[in-house]
């Protein structure tokens, strides 16, 4: 079904209608099309326009006068259909409007024109039961009565949807998966390029990159290995490494010197034998002579004169061969220090110089040299100790002891050193094609670890599963929908075979005769001049008595466009389709009676026989629209609704229907309900005081009209008031004046100066009521049942 006319814009008089904000309740809800809809507007309002819009969707075209018009319709399965996708309506729509009879009667227009002809079924018995089989086949379409072919479409639609949802809940699960961790901001391959090398990574290349690690050759990378290439990753090109110092070793020069020096002779002549045989008295012994030379002539610690003869025999002890040997160990040790110095620099490598994959061989050089080199530091003291102790007793030679020669290790470190050196500087022209490389192995380690998380390949093989299901059950239900093709093809094809234009001819005369009593005026089917078939009828004409009619009212052009249109939603292209139908202002020029047989008709072949599944009327007539509140169902809020179409200068809305146009049927009902609600007013409710002024003109305009259907006798003078309430009735007298003064102020200004007495006004609706009742109950309840009251519940008190 139509929801709502959900926008309209730059058509005729609706410029900018949005149906949301026009359309609600007092509870400000939004207000919808319901199964039957009756619309009311005055000439030019544009109820026609409104039906110009379905109508756009039954031909599938809008006229090419409107300038960029735009709308959009809701349907109840949350489809839009707007003046752009006209074709796209599968809904089977007929509409009644100006347009349809210019289309269809162009003889109203043009008299020499003629009537388009429409075929319904004729009669052949084979033919006839060929198609009831057939459609005993494809079985009945109503929504939830589907039988035959059409129930196994809907079961087949049905097993589609369920495994379509399966299908894609799966597949969208999965895509989802692949989606955040290829592109997400936060978890995303795409957002880690540092990392995995890919600043472009999609969701395709994930796919492909899973491909690659399923393959029976891939082999992800171990823990070890992974932390090797994320430190790789981190690397930038180093500056070139210099040459590390040569070492050039001097320690078996040293040895040899050290050796000649420790074990050379010295003079024995001339020598203070007890100097000679006491080294720590010989070392003080010379240490004082320093003291004292050319600088004391007495002895420091013992205060006696030192003699020339003492002075002789001390330089003759401490010789120059004794000096030379001092000096040349002095000389020597000074060498070992500086041998020493080299030797401590030896091993310290800046590995932080180096890339990460040389770091560790680095730092085993690193220990052998600095291992080796202690040792050899630890030989170098040796020799120095050697030579210290050989230099606190000069006259005597020692025995040298034997050292060890660590300088080859030391120069093999270094050398090992230079070979990581040169391997490092080279590595820098390499480094950013290993880091690609490693960015693709952690890459790849990344998405094999992600793959095995989600069970990709278990997901994968059971996602292909529900894609066989899937195919299997859309070729099931295209199937099915073939063979309902098939044979729906056949039943119009056989029941081309049964077209008859003469009996549409006859359905429109059926009309005008049973509803309208017009026998004098009929429909005739005319052969064809130019078919091939001389007895195929081609188009219709109207014919008044036997002679072919002219010069037809506006009545008679109304009426005959009314039955025409009635009789085609029975040809062979509506017939059973249950349409919706849109019938414009149907009771153009017709008069009282005519404007009742359009109501029969509507409600006789449309209505009754529940041949559509949503019914619009529009009108501006009053009269009709009192008939249409007859209809079956319309008076029932869930299955109707009333709407006006309101003109505000050059623009027009839709709106709910007030209820004063909608609740009475008329004004005389109208009356009553006012009088009803003013005899139950609550006195306190400030919103009920509108009922107790406006109670005497209510009350006198029901009386004159009840009261002159009840004494409808033009006697001059006529109580009738007082016949029907009793003249000398207190409540007939304050009744009579409750109708003269209180809705007449002319000669009685000064009672407009004072309020409405509340319990009298409420007094004479109760009075009245319960007169009413008293003299005719059954005419009482009827008219509370016109204003929706329930007897049980009405408590009148007198």
């Amino acid at each position: 079904m139509i929801t709502k006319f959900k926008s309209i814009k730059n058509l005729a008089v609706f410029q900018n209608f949005l149906w949301d904000t026009h359309l609600r309740d007092k509870g400000n809800n939004i207000c919808s099309f319901k199964k039957i809809n009756i619309l009311y507007g005055r000439n030019y309002s544009g109820k026609t326009t409104l039906s110009r819009v379905l109508r756009g969707l039954e031909t599938g075209n809008i006229s090419e006068r409107y300038e960029s018009p735009e709308f959009t319709v809701l349907l109840s399965d949350a489809t839009e259909i707007n003046h752009g996708n006209l074709n796209t309506c599968t809904k089977t729509i007929r509409v009644f409007n100006e347009d349809f009879i210019r289309d269809n009667l162009r003889f109203i227009n043009n008299p020499d024109e003629n009537i388009e002809p429409f075929a319904i079924l004729g009669g052949n018995t084979q033919i006839e039961d060929e198609i009831k089989a057939l459609k005993d086949a494809l079985g009945n379409n109503e929504d939830k009565k589907e039988t035959g072919l059409y129930l196994e479409l809907v079961a087949a639609v049905e097993k589609l949807t369920d495994t379509d949802k399966n299908y894609q809940s799966a597949f969208k699960k999965l895509d989802n998966q692949l989606t955040e961790k290829a592109t997400n901001r936060k978890i995303g391959i795409k957002y880690k390029p540092e990392r995995f090398g890919d600043v472009n990574y999609t969701k395709p290349k994930l796919e492909a990159d899973i491909l690659s690690i399923l393959s029976s050759k891939y082999s992800p990378v171990s823990t070890v290995r992974q932390s090797e290439l994320e430190r790789l990753l981190i690397e930038t090109p180093n500056a070139p490494i210099p040459v590390g110092t040569t070492f050039d070793s001097k320690f078996h020069e040293l040895v040899r010197k050290s050796k000649e020096l420790i074990t050379r002779e010295i003079g024995a002549s001339d020598k203070i034998d007890e100097l000679v045989k006491d080294a720590i008295l010989n070392r003080w012994v010379k240490e004082g002579r320093l003291l004292h030379k050319e600088k004391r002539s007495d002895c420091a610690f013992c205060g006696n004169i030192i003699d020339e003869a003492r002075w002789e025999k001390l330089d003759k002890h401490f010789d120059e061969e004794s000096k030379a040997l001092e000096d040349n160990i002095d000389s020597l040790i000074a060498e070992i220090a500086i041998e020493r110095k080299i030797v401590e620099g030896c091993g310290k490598y800046d590995k932080g110089l180096f890339y990460s994959k040389f770091q560790h061989r680095v730092s085993r050089i690193r220990v052998l040299a600095t291992g080796r080199a202690k040792q050899y530091i630890n030989e170098l003291n040796s020799l120095e100790e050697q030579l210290k102790k050989r230099k606190d007793d000069l006259i005597n030679s020692a025995i040298f002891s034997t050292c060890v020669d660590y300088s080859d290790h030391l120069q093999r470190a270094s050398k090992m050193y230079e070979e990581a050196r040169q391997l490092s500087n080279k590595y820098t022209a390499s480094l950013t094609t290993e880091q690609t490389e490693a960015r693709k192995l952690l890459r790849l380690k990344e998405v094999h670890d992600f793959s095995s998380v989600i069970k990709y390949s278990e997901t994968s093989k059971s996602l292909k599963d529900l894609e066989k299901k899937l195919t299997d059950a859309k070729k099931s239900r295209d199937d099915i929908k073939t063979d309902i093709s098939k044979k729906e093809r056949e039943i119009e094809a056989k029941k081309r075979l049964l077209n008859d234009e003469e009996k549409g001819a006859i359905q429109v005369n059926k009309y005008l005769n049973d509803f309208f009593g017009h026998d004098f005026l009929s429909l005739q089917a005319v052969s064809g001049e130019d078919q091939l078939d001389a007895n195929k009828k081609a188009r219709f004409e109207i014919i008044r008595g036997t002679k072919k009619a002219h010069h037809l009212s506006e009545g008679e052009c109304s009426l005959i466009a009314f039955c025409y249109f009635m009789a085609k939603l029975d040809d062979i292209e509506t017939k059973n389709t249950k349409p919706i139908i849109w019938i414009d202002d149907p009771i153009s020029s017709l008069d009282s009676n005519h404007i009742f047989f359009v109501y029969s008709l509507i409600n006789a072949e449309i209505v009754a026989k529940e041949l559509y599944d949503q019914l619009f009327v529009s009108t501006h007539n009053l009269d009709f629209l009192k008939y249409l509140k007859r209809l079956p169902g319309a008076l029932n809020k869930n299955n109707s609704e009333y709407f006006i179409i309101t003109r505000e200068g050059a623009s027009s809305k839709i709106k709910l229907m007030p209820a004063y146009l909608k609740n009475y049927v008329t004004e005389f009902n109208y009356l009553f309900h006012q009088i009803y609600k003013c005899s139950v007013a609550d006195d306190d409710n400030e919103e009920d005081h509108h009922l107790y002024y406006n109670i005497a003109n209510n009350t006198r305009k029901f009386l004159e009209a009840f009261l002159f259907y009840k004494y409808p006798n033009a006697i001059e003078k006529d109580d009738k008031l007082g016949r029907f309430f009793g003249g000398n009735n207190p409540g007939a007298a304050l009744t009579d004046r409750v109708n003269n003064e209180y809705s007449h102020l002319e000669a009685l200004f000064e009672r407009s100066m004072r309020p409405i007495d509340v319990p009298e006004m409420k007094k004479v609706a109760c009075f009245i009521l319960s007169k009413i009742a008293e003299k005719d109950n059954d005419q009482y309840e009827s008219l509370l049942k016109s204003v929706g009251i329930e007897i049980n519940n009405v408590a009148v008190v007198a």
